[in-house]
């Protein structure tokens, strides 16, 4: 279907020609592939000339209903306006289906958190009988525990992980690296998932080393990762729309309502500028109005 090769053309036409860093490299082609995925999902075998402005429209459409927010869903467009008009550069179409694509408003405002009975009630909804659950248990818990972004969660590395100082060494934006502690229960499902479920699949070479790994023996995708948690959402009639995201917020949250110093919440989130790590402020201020709203005889 031509994408592989032309996926290798628009990477050197990257490199050389507009010449973005390996980073910015890597995330255009993270774009393509996941339209590659939702054709897949969608049962639609197109080769790149053959992709409409509806199979884009529909694409954004499951994005959104996975979760991914705003400035993702923008970042997204942006990667595939420039792969099709590499596409039309080179005159393998005469014009891109994005032409008339307009990327989402991202209006900042504060993120849905869940409280702790959801994400229990989240979490204790995994049928533990299925072998996958067992890992999507302990990929939670260590996403709500250590406050971890999806994509540190799906590079997460067994050499990387200390379980005897309870500590995991994140790489974050910007290849920053940092120490982040890990709760009790993130450690105990860990180990769990770690010695029943992982020991036993065969892992594709180049996958080692991390620690949450597919059926196919390959590490999991950002997509999976969304999509394991609308399905749960779905499953416990949650109103409101989350993502993977959403267990990062909450997990801030609470510490800030806990009365945790901001300071040290700037640190495990791995945010350059504390200004960023303020917004939970917002968010436990909110929290508080809704109490006296709810609560106070007169309001």
């Amino acid at each position: 279907m031509n994408w592989q090769s032309y996926t290798k053309g628009f990477k050197a036409y990257l490199k050389l020609e507009q010449s973005l860093a390996k980073n910015s490299v890597a995330a255009y082609l993270a774009d393509i592939d996941k339209l590659l995925q939702f054709l897949d999902a969608a049962k639609r075998e197109k080769s790149p000339s053959e992709v409409t402005a509806q199979d884009i429209k529909d694409f954004l459409a499951w994005v959104n209903q996975l979760g991914m927010l705003g400035t993702s869903q923008a970042r997204i467009i942006s990667g595939l306006k420039a792969f099709f008009k590499y596409l039309v550069l080179e005159n393998v179409i005469s014009s891109s289906p994005c032409e008339t694509i307009e990327a989402p408003r991202t209006i900042r405002k504060l993120p849905d958190v869940l409280s702790l009975a959801e994400i229990n009630q989240l979490i204790d909804s995994l049928d533990l009988s299925r072998p996958e659950n067992i890992r999507n248990k302990a990929m939670l818990e260590v996403m709500y525990g250590s406050g971890l972004r999806v994509s540190e969660l799906v590079n997460l590395k067994l050499s990387n992980y200390f379980n005897e100082l309870e500590f995991l060494k994140i790489t974050g934006k910007g290849n920053k690296e940092r120490l982040v502690p890990m709760g009790a229960s993130a450690i105990k499902h860990l180990e769990i998932y770690l010695s029943t479920i992982r020991n036993s699949v065969k892992i594709k070479p180049g996958n080692e080393d991390y620690i949450f790994i597919n059926r196919l023996g390959t590490k999991l995708s950002r997509i999976m990762v969304f999509m394991v948690i609308k399905d749960l959402a779905a499953a416990i009639g949650l109103s409101k729309t989350i993502s993977p995201h959403t267990f990062r917020h909450s997990f801030a949250t609470h510490l800030i309502e806990g009365g945790a110093d901001l300071r040290a919440i700037q640190e495990m989130l791995g945010h350059e500028s504390i200004t960023t790590t303020e917004i939970y402020t917002h968010l436990d201020s909110a929290f508080l109005k809704q109490t006296i709203t709810q609560y106070h005889p007169r309001s």
